[in-house]
C-alpha cells in the first residue's frame, strides 16, 4: 500500500492553486468578453477638463433667465463661427422653444441642466432622476435634440446624482474655469477669469449676463489668437481622463 505523506499533500495543493491562479489570469488576458465586470461605483463620474491633448477650450452657458442675451450671445458665437455648449434649465426651456431651435439651428449643442435649479446634493434618486429626465424630454419634444450632457445647478451633486445621470445615458459635466459672472457684473473680470492661465481642454463656465456677454467677443478673440479653437463641450471631452 502506498503511503502519502503531509508534504506531498502539501505540494500537490500548492500547485493545484497555482493552476487555477494561471488559468484565471489566461482567461482574463484572451478571453475579455467572457468576463462579466462586477459592479463599481467607478462608472459613475463627473468630468472637469476636456482632452488635455488638443487645444480645444468650451464656453459653457448654463440658462435659466435672460432669454434677450441668450439670442444675443447665440449671434455673436455665429458672428466668430465658434461653437459653444447650452446647458438648458427645463422650466426655461418650456417657455422659449424658439431660442432653443435657434441654438439648435446654429449648430452649437444643447445639454441639460435640471428642471427647476434645485440642489441635487440634496435630492434622493429618484429626484434626481426627475430633474434630469423631465429637462431631457421637454428638450427632445420642442427641437428634437436628445440631450446627452448633464451639468448639475450649482455644481452641487453627490453619489445619487451621478448614479441617476449615468442611468439615464449622460455625462456629468463640471468645468475647470468658473467665470462666477453670476455675482461679479465686470466685463474685465470675466475676461479674465475666463483666460487667465488658458490650456488645452478648459471648460469655462458662464450665464447669460449682459457684462458676459460684452466680454465674449474679447475671449473670444484671445482664445483664437492664442491658439485654441471652440468648440462644444462634447467635442471637447472626447478622450479625455479627467474624471472623478
Amino acid at each position: 500500500m502506498k503511503i502519502i505523506n503531509n508534504k506531498t499533500i502539501l505540494v500537490s495543493a500548492t500547485n493545484a492553486i497555482l493552476f487555477v491562479i494561471f488559468l484565471v489570469v489566461f482567461c482574463v488576458s484572451f478571453f475579455p468578453e467572457n468576463i462579466v465586470p462586477i459592479y463599481s461605483s467607478e462608472r459613475y463620474y463627473a468630468v472637469y477638463n476636456g482632452n488635455k491633448e488638443k487645444p480645444n477650450v468650451s464656453f459653457m452657458f448654463n440658462v435659466y433667465e435672460n432669454t434677450k442675451v441668450v439670442n444675443e450671445i447665440i449671434n455673436t458665437l455665429n458672428e466668430y463661427n465658434v461653437k459653444a455648449t447650452f446647458f438648458v434649465g427645463g422650466c426655461w426651456a418650456d417657455d422659449n422653444a424658439e431660442t432653443l431651435n435657434k441654438i439648435k439651428a446654429s449648430n452649437l449643442e444643447i445639454a441639460n441642466h435640471g428642471y427647476f435649479h434645485k440642489d441635487h446634493k440634496k435630492l434622493n434618486y429618484e429626484q434626481n432622476v426627475l430633474e434630469i429626465q423631465n429637462t431631457s424630454k421637454i428638450v427632445e419634444g420642442l427641437c428634437g435634440v436628445k440631450t446627452k450632457l448633464f451639468a448639475p445647478p450649482s455644481g452641487s451633486f453627490s453619489d445619487l446624482t451621478l448614479e441617476a445621470s449615468y442611468n439615464l445615458e449622460h455625462t456629468t459635466i463640471m468645468w475647470s474655469k468658473d467665470t462666477i459672472d453670476w455675482r461679479d457684473h465686470s466685463v474685465d473680470l470675466v475676461f479674465y477669469r475666463a483666460t487667465n492661465n488658458l490650456q488645452n481642454g478648459d471648460l469655462i463656465l458662464m450665464h447669460p449676463k449682459e457684462h458676459t456677454l460684452k466680454a465674449l467677443p474679447k475671449i473670444i478673440t484671445y482664445c483664437i489668437e492664442n491658439g485654441f479653437t471652440p468648440v462644444t463641450v462634447s467635442e471637447n471631452i472626447k478622450g479625455t481622463t479627467e474624471k472623478i
